[in-house]
C-alpha cells in the first residue's frame, strides 16, 4: 500500500510538491514567529544598551558625614568599608572613589558653594591647558571658565575655606565654618568629555542660576586629608566595561542589582546606592513585552491562513481523484485501506512539508535577523519549535478534513463530476466563525482593553469572517452577470464567470484570496502607522532637528544671541519653557519670528506664518530705559499704613537683574535714589512695586508718580500707556500717574505698575483645554493673564496639553525677569556646521543637545518597531500562500476544464469567447478578491488596530497617526496583486495551450 501511495504521489507529483510548499508554509509560520521573538528580545536589549544614557551604565554608593574633622596628617578621607564589601563580586565594573567638600572663598559671591573634589584617575579624563595636573598636597586645578572669569593662572595661589548653608538668610547662602585652607593653582583643565561615563552621576558640569558655575576645583585625597571640613560626600562609582550590559547576562545584572538594593537596605549605615541599570531593564524588558505582544497578531492570522489554504487545496485536490475513490469503494474495500488510499497522498506531502517548514521557518528568521539586526544574533533555541507539532497536526487535521467527503460518500456521489454541496455544515461553519468575529471586534471596539490574550485571535477571525462573508454577497452576484452575459450572447464572459460562481469550492478559495491580501494589509497598516508615528515621536516630541540646552542667561540676553546669529529666523529659534501649575498647562515660550521655519509642526495645526501674527500682532513699544547708574522716581504719596517701594530692573547688557528695595513708602513728595552698578550700560524698567510691610494688615491710600529721573518712558500723564494688577487702579493726574494701593504683606497683594509693551492680556496658542482661570505661571512672581487666542493639536515638546507664547511680550510682561534654568535653541536642518561656535561667540554655552535624528534612531530599536519586521515578513508569506493555493486550485481544476472547453470547441465555440473564458476566469477573481481583501484590511484595522501598542507600551501624549497612508497599503497589497495575477495569467495560457492542441 505504501507502495501504492508513493506510486501515487509520482504521478502527480507537481500538486504534491505545491502542497508539500504549502505545509512547510505553514509550519515555517508557526516556528518562524518564536523564533522571529526571541531575535526581536534580544535586537530590543541590544538597541537599548547602545543607546543608553551614563546614568544607565553607572552605580554608586555614598556616604556623606556631617562633622568638623581637625587638621591633621593622621585623619584622613575614610570611603566607607561597607561600599567596597556592597561592591564586592559585582564583576564587570570599573570602580573610582571620590570625594566632595562645599567650600567659600573663590568667588565673589556666597550663594553657591565652590564644589572642592577629590576624584581618582582625574588627570587621565581632563586636558590641562596651562601648567600640570595635580602631584602632591595642596595642587588645584582650575576650571577654563573659572579660571578665565577671575583671571588666575597656573602657579597663582588660592584659599578656600569648608562652608555650611545658612537656611535662615533670604536668599540662603553658604557660610565659612573653619579655618581657610591656602592652596596653589597647578593649572588649568578642560574636561575631554563631561558627559563621559566615568564622571558617573554627580553632575560635576550642570551650571546654572541654582547650582554655580558648573566647574568644580579638583584637587588631591591629601588635600582633603589636611584640610578641616564640614560636610563630605565620599562615593565609590562603578562604571560597566565594555560587554557588561551583555544581551545574555541580563538576569544575572538585574539579580545583581536587586541583591545591592536589599543589602545597602540592610545595612543601616547612612549608605546610599543608586544606579539607572534598573531602569535600562526595566525598558528592555518593556520593549521585549510589546514584541511578544506584536509578533502574534500576524503569527495567528498567518497559521490559520495556511491551514485554511491546505483545507482547499486538498479538498480540490480530492475532487479531482474521486474517479480513482470510487473504483476503490465499488471493489469493496476495507475502511482502513480506502481510507490510507484516499488521504495517503495528501499525508505525505503534508507531512514532508511539515518537517520542511521546522528548518525553513529557523533559516528564514535567521536569515532575516542577520540582515535587521546585525550583530544582535537569533540564539536559535528548541523553544522556537514549540509550536510546529502543533501547526504539523494542524495541518493534518485540514487535510483529513478536507477529503471527509471522500471518505464516507458512496460510490453513487463520488461518480458525480459536480457533487452536491453540503450547504448546511459549511453554513454553521461559517456562522460560527462569523460570531466570534463580530464578538471579538466588538468587544474590543467598544472597551479600552488592548489586545491581549485570546484577543490576539480578533484581527485573525476578522479577517476570515469577512473574507467568508464577501464570498457569500459576490459570487452570487458575479452568477447572476454570467447568467446575463450568456442570454446577451456574450459566450466568453458567461463562460468565465459561471466557472467562478457554479465551481464547488470557489467560494472558498475567493474567501483564502480575499484574507491573503487582507493580512498583507494589515500588515502595511501596522508597520506604516508605526513609522509614522515614530516619526512624530521623534520630531514633535523633540521639538525640532536639534534641541540646544545653554547655561542658564535671562530671556532677553536668550533673545538677543539668537537673533545676532539668526537675524532673519531662518534655522534658529530661541525658546524657554515655563512650568506648569495645579491649574496651569505647561507653556512655551517661543520667538514667533522663526516659527514658520524652526519647530516641527502638528498635522492639521493652523499655519506657522499665520500664529505668528497672532502671538506677536506689533512690535513692542520701547521700554522704559535708565541710562546710567543713577535710578530715581518722584512719588507723592498719600497712605494709611506702612507700605514699600521697590523698582524691578534688568540690565541691557548682561544677565544683571535687581529689585532696587528704597524702604517705606513716605507721606508726601519724595524723590527716591539711588546708585545700581549693573545698569553702567543702560537699564529696562521692569515694574514699580509697592508692597504691605510682611503682615496681613490692610494699608491703603494712594500715590501719584511724578517722575523717573533721567529715565526715557512713556507719558505718566497718560494712564493708557501704563497697567497694574488689581491691587494698583491707575488714572492720569495732571502731574503724573495716579495710583490707588490697597496692599497687604501678602504676596498675592502686592501691588505692582508696569509700562504698556505688549498685548494684555496676552495671546496664546494651545492645545488641549484652554489655561484654567486665563492665566499662565511666569517665571516672575506673578501670573500673566492670557487670552487663549488658537487652538493646536499639539504644542511642539509638549503634546496635547500646553500653550505657546511670544517670547519677547514674556519677557517685557514679567514684572521680575530671572536667569532661565535652561534656556534652549532649536534648530532646523539649515543650521550651519558652525552653530555651536556661533553661539558661544555671544555667551551662549552648549550644555547638552538632543536631536530628532537621535531620536528616531532609538526609537527604531525598541520593541514595537523590531517587531513588526514580522509583519513585513507575514505579508510576504501570506502572498504566497495565496498564489500556492491558486497555483494548485488550477492545476486540479486543468484537466477538467480542458475536456469541457474542448467539447465546447468541437461544437462549434469560437476561439476568442473560449481564449476569455481560459485567459480572465482567474485573474479575474485575483482583481476582485484584492480589491475586496483592501476593504477587509481597512475594516480589520479599524475594528482592532487601535489595540496594538505601536508607539510602546506607554506612548507620548502626542497626536500619533491612526491610519496608514494610502500609497503604503496599496504597494503592499500591489505586490500580492502582481503576484496572485501573474500566477492567474500563466495559468491561462497554460490552460489555452492544452485546448488548442486538441
Amino acid at each position: 500500500m505504501i507502495s501504492l501511495v508513493l506510486a501515487m504521489v509520482w504521478n502527480r507529483r507537481g500538486q504534491a510538491v505545491t502542497l508539500a510548499l504549502l505545509a512547510m508554509l505553514a509550519v515555517a509560520s508557526a516556528v518562524a514567529a518564536p523564533a522571529f521573538v526571541i531575535a526581536a528580545e534580544r535586537a530590543v536589549a541590544e538597541g537599548q544598551i547602545a543607546t543608553a544614557s551614563t546614568s544607565e551604565l553607572t552605580l554608586v554608593a555614598r556616604r556623606t558625614t556631617d562633622s568638623l574633622q581637625e587638621a591633621s596628617p593622621n585623619v584622613g578621607i575614610k570611603f566607607p568599608d561597607v561600599g567596597r564589601v556592597l561592591l564586592l563580586g559585582l564583576g564587570g565594573f570599573t570602580f573610582y572613589h571620590s570625594a566632595e567638600v562645599p567650600t567659600v572663598g573663590l568667588e565673589p559671591g556666597n550663594f553657591h558653594p565652590t564644589r572642592f573634589v577629590f576624584r581618582q584617575e582625574l588627570c587621565a579624563h581632563v586636558r590641562v591647558l596651562s601648567g600640570r595636573c595635580l602631584a602632591g598636597e595642596g595642587d588645584v586645578l582650575l576650571g577654563e571658565g573659572t579660571a578665565k572669569r577671575l583671571e588666575l593662572a597656573a602657579g597663582d595661589p588660592i584659599t578656600l575655606t569648608a562652608a555650611r548653608a545658612n537656611g535662615l538668610a533670604r536668599p540662603p547662602t553658604w557660610d565659612p565654618d573653619g579655618p581657610p585652607k591656602k592652596l596653589t593653582v597647578a593649572g588649568v583643565y578642560r574636561a575631554i568629555d563631561p558627559t563621559d561615563a566615568y564622571w558617573g552621576l554627580h553632575g560635576y558640569f550642570v551650571s546654572g542660576s541654582d547650582v554655580g558655575s558648573g566647574e568644580p576645583v579638583f584637587t588631591t585625597a591629601g588635600t582633603l586629608d589636611t584640610m578641616k571640613r564640614t560636610t563630605t560626600a565620599m562615593a565609590i562609582d562603578g562604571i560597566a566595561q565594555p560587554g557588561t550590559l551583555d544581551v545574555d547576562r541580563l538576569d544575572q545584572l538585574r539579580a545583581d542589582m536587586e541583591r545591592l538594593d536589599t543589602t545597602a537596605a540592610e545595612l543601616q549605615d547612612s549608605l546610599q546606592f543608586d544606579s539607572g541599570i534598573p531602569h535600562l531593564l526595566d525598558r528592555i524588558d518593556e520593549g521585549r513585552a510589546a514584541a511578544r505582544l506584536l509578533v502574534p497578531v500576524l503569527a495567528v492570522p498567518l497559521v490559520l491562513l495556511a491551514c485554511f489554504t491546505i483545507y482547499l487545496t486538498v479538498g480540490y485536490g480530492a475532487e479531482g481523484r474521486q474517479s480513482e475513490l470510487a473504483v476503490v469503494a465499488l471493489r469493496g474495500a476495507r475502511w482502513w485501506t480506502r481510507w490510507w488510499l484516499a488521504t495517503g497522498e495528501s499525508l505525505v506531502a503534508v507531512l514532508g512539508g511539515a518537517v520542511a517548514g521546522c528548518l525553513a521557518g529557523q533559516l528564514l528568521v535567521n536569515g532575516a535577523a542577520a540582515v535587521l539586526f546585525p550583530g544582535a544574533g537569533t540564539a536559535p533555541a528548541f523553544t522556537s519549535l514549540r509550536y510546529a507539532p502543533l501547526a504539523a497536526a494542524a495541518a493534518l487535521v485540514a487535510a483529513v478534513a478536507a477529503q471527509r467527503r471522500q471518505l464516507i460518500s458512496p460510490v453513487s456521489r463520488l461518480l458525480r463530476r459536480t457533487p452536491p454541496a453540503d450547504r448546511r455544515r459549511l453554513a454553521a461553519a461559517e456562522a460560527v466563525v462569523a460570531v466570534l468575529a463580530i464578538a471579538a471586534g466588538v468587544q474590543y471596539f467598544i472597551s479600552a482593553d488592548p489586545l491581549t490574550g485570546v484577543g490576539l485571535f480578533a484581527p485573525a477571525l476578522i479577517v476570515l469572517a469577512l473574507g467568508l462573508i464577501a464570498a457569500r454577497l459576490l459570487l452570487p452576484l458575479v452568477n447572476r452577470y454570467a447568467v446575463r452575459a450568456l442570454a446577451r450572447g456574450r459566450l466568453g464572459v458567461a463562460l468565465a464567470g459561471l466557472q467562478l460562481s457554479r465551481r464547488p469550492g470557489a467560494g472558498r478559495l475567493f474567501a483564502l484570496l480575499v484574507a491573503s491580501v487582507a493580512v498583507a494589509g494589515y500588515a502595511a497598516c501596522t508597520v506604516d502607522t508605526a513609522a509614522r508615528g515614530r516619526d512624530v515621536e521623534a520630531s514633535l516630541g523633540t521639538g525640532a532637528d536639534r534641541v540646544l540646552v545653554v547655561e542658564s542667561v535671562t530671556r532677553q540676553d536668550l533673545l538677543t544671541a539668537v537673533r545676532a546669529v539668526d537675524p532673519d529666523g531662518r534655522f534658529a529659534m530661541a525658546a524657554v519653557r515655563i512650568p506648569g501649575g495645579s491649574g496651569t498647562p505647561p507653556g512655551l515660550a517661543v520667538d514667533t519670528r522663526a516659527l514658520a521655519a524652526v519647530p516641527a509642526w502638528a498635522e492639521g495645526a493652523p499655519s506657522r506664518t499665520g500664529l505668528r501674527a497672532v502671538l506677536h500682532p506689533a512690535e513692542p513699544p520701547p521700554p522704559v530705559i535708565y541710562p546710567g547708574t543713577d535710578i530715581a522716581i518722584e512719588v507723592t504719596a498719600t497712605t494709611t499704613g506702612a507700605m514699600q517701594l521697590a523698582v524691578s530692573l534688568s540690565a541691557m547688557d548682561g544677565p544683571g537683574i535687581q529689585i532696587l528695595e528704597f524702604g517705606d513708602l513716605k507721606n508726601g513728595t519724595h524723590t527716591y535714589r539711588e546708585t545700581v552698578s549693573i545698569c553702567e550700560n543702560k537699564c529696562r524698567l521692569n515694574a514699580i512695586r509697592v508692597s504691605g510691610t510682611g503682615t496681613a494688615v490692610e494699608a491703603t491710600g494712594d500715590m501719584v508718580i511724578r517722575g523717573l529721573g533721567a529715565a526715557t518712558s512713556a507719558p505718566l500723564t497718560d494712564a493708557g500707556r501704563w497697567r497694574g494688577t488689581r491691587s494698583a487702579r491707575l488714572s492720569a493726574a495732571p502731574d503724573g500717574l495716579r495710583a490707588d494701593l490697597r496692599v497687604t504683606g501678602a504676596v498675592a497683594d502686592t501691588a505692582w505698575i508696569q509700562p504698556v509693551t505688549t498685548p494684555y492680556p496676552l495671546p496664546v496658542a494651545y492645545a488641549g483645554n484652554p489655561p484654567a482661570a486665563g492665566t499662565i505661571i511666569d517665571s516672575g512672581a506673578t501670573t500673566i493673564p492670557v487670552d487663549a487666542a488658537v487652538a493646536l493639536p499639539a504644542v511642539p515638546a509638549l503634546g496635547r496639553q500646553g500653550v505657546i507664547v511670544d517670547l519677547e511680550y514674556s519677557d517685557l510682561i514679567s514684572v521680575t525677569p530671572k536667569l532661565v534654568p535652561q534656556p534652549e535653541v532649536w534648530l532646523n536642518s539649515q543650521a550651519p556646521a558652525d552653530i555651536l561656535d556661533r553661539l558661544g561667540e555671544h555667551g551662549l554655552q552648549v550644555v547638552s543637545e538632543s536631536s530628532a535624528t537621535r531620536v528616531k534612531a532609538g526609537l527604531d530599536r525598541q520593541g514595537p518597531a523590531v517587531a513588526l519586521w514580522f509583519h513585513l515578513l507575514a505579508a510576504i508569506l501570506a502572498g504566497l500562500l495565496g498564489a500556492g493555493a491558486l497555483a494548485l486550485t488550477v492545476a486540479v481544476d486543468r484537466t477538467r476544464r480542458t475536456e469541457d472547453l474542448a467539447a465546447l470547441r468541437t461544437q462549434g465555440l469560437r476561439s476568442r469567447p473560449a481564449g476569455l473564458a481560459t485567459l480572465w476566469t482567474y485573474p479575474v477573481l485575483v482583481v476582485i478578491a484584492t480589491t475586496v481583501g483592501v476593504l477587509v484590511a481597512a475594516a480589520a484595522w479599524r475594528l482592532t488596530g487601535w489595540g496594538l501598542p505601536l508607539a510602546g507600551l506607554t506612548p507620548p501624549d502626542l497626536p500619533l497617526p491612526v491610519w496608514p497612508r494610502p500609497v503604503a497599503l496599496l504597494t503592499a497589497v500591489g505586490a500580492v496583486l502582481a503576484a496572485q495575477f501573474l500566477v492567474a495569467i500563466l495559468s491561462g495560457r497554460d490552460l489555452r495551450r492544452r485546448i488548442e492542441s486538441r
